[in-house]
């Protein structure tokens, strides 16, 4: 009996243990459901975050084999689908916070600043250069600017240019001679590893026949390819080059952009309006160069009031040769403007980031000078 008796008490004894290694081996040895996982990790890997926030590293885990490490980046996965407003709590205690969440307001932060590319004339269309910035006046949306960032006089500052062409039906009798005039722009206007440019021509729709680039001779070849025909759709291919182009580049620092549109601004086949090309002129922050096709007596007088319209709502200069050999010289006016201007930036007062239009005005304090710039822009909408 008493040997019965040993038997028994150490069998119950050996059980008890082995339900007792079972218990603490069962999490690391049995799968779990996938909801049951995250839990479990979520709640062992809580403590560690007030470690990492007093700076002391907290001991790693072992998960040695790559089974183990897969399920481990299901919970950050999970944590990191958590709504945005989370993260930027300040002094949150939610597991998913860590210090890059905690970071992430600062990246965000928004500067509210105006840049603006002007140029001054005096009184006989001669450019004026030598300004400092106490000689302007500038309003924003009607109010003294808070602050002036930068100003600077900018006659090198990088060019980024499109040249959009009428290829339409209704210049098809003088399309050789402008080519020739475009491609001599290009040539002297765009400098090799600093300035960029793009080519699109148009008629019923925009096609570009030269992306971005800083060669010539590729910009050459793109003016080359396009051949007249069809109807005009003007508006949307300045629309196009503003939002395909222009706005979507991403310079390394402050640029130039401009446009030099080339057409009898008779538009007859566009899907946006006029107005709504400017906007999409007055975002992108593009100056818009416009040299009438219509030629004395060719009774386009329409057209160019359109093309002036575009061209002083952005900044730009319009011309309208009274021959065919002026568009040449209207060429080379728009190159000279081009390095002969100043570039501002400031911090406008009263500023919202309501997506409302703001007007700008700058003005010389000197008399008989003539500043001519975009007249506002859309602000930001956060």
């Amino acid at each position: 009996m008493k040997v019965r008796a040993i038997l028994l008490s150490m069998g119950a004894s050996f059980l008890f243990a082995t339900a007792a290694h079972t218990q603490n081996t069962a999490p690391a040895d049995l799968p779990s459901a996938p909801s049951a996982s995250q839990q479990k990790t979520q709640t062992k890997a809580a403590p560690a975050v007030p470690q990492a926030a007093t700076g002391q590293s907290p001991a790693p885990e072992t998960p040695p084999s790559p089974a183990d490490a897969k399920p481990q980046s299901t919970p950050h996965a999970a944590s990191s689908s958590q709504p945005g407003p989370a993260p930027q709590e300040q002094g949150s205690q939610s597991p998913a916070s860590t210090p890059e969440d905690n970071s992430t307001p600062t990246i965000v932060k928004r500067v509210n600043e105006v840049n603006v590319v002007f140029t001054v004339t005096d009184k006989h269309g001669r450019y004026v250069r030598d300004l400092k910035k106490a000689d302007f006046k500038i309003l924003d949306d009607s109010k003294p600017v808070l602050e002036i960032r930068s100003f600077r006089a900018e006659t090198d500052l990088p060019l980024e240019a499109g040249l959009l062409i009428d290829a339409s039906n209704s210049i098809r009798d003088r399309f050789k001679f402008e080519q020739d005039a475009a491609i001599e722009f290009l040539n002297q206007t765009v400098r090799p590893r600093y300035d960029r440019a793009f080519v699109i021509g148009f008629d019923v729709t925009p096609e570009v026949t030269q992306d971005f680039t800083d060669n010539t001779e590729a910009l050459s070849v793109g003016v080359r390819a396009l051949r007249p025909g069809g109807g005009t759709a003007m508006f949307d291919a300045l629309y196009f080059a503003c939002r395909d182009k222009l706005l979507k580049s991403s310079p390394n620092g402050a640029v130039r952009r401009a446009i030099i549109l080339l057409s009898d601004g008779d538009d007859n086949q566009s899907h946006v309006t006029r107005e709504e090309a400017i906007e999409m002129a007055e975002r992108a922050e593009v100056v818009v160069y416009t040299i009438s096709t219509n030629l004395m007596g060719s009774g386009g007088r329409h057209g160019d009031k359109i093309l002036e319209r575009i061209a002083e709502a952005t900044g730009g200069r319009s011309y309208v040769p009274f021959q065919l050999t002026e568009v040449a010289n209207a060429f080379a006016s728009i190159q000279e403007e081009l390095r002969s201007q100043y570039a501002v930036s400031y911090k406008p007062a009263d500023f919202r980031p309501d997506g409302r239009y703001r007007t700008i005005e700058i003005s010389a304090r000197q008399k008989g000078l003539r500043v001519r710039s975009r007249r506002g822009y859309y602000a930001p909408v956060q």
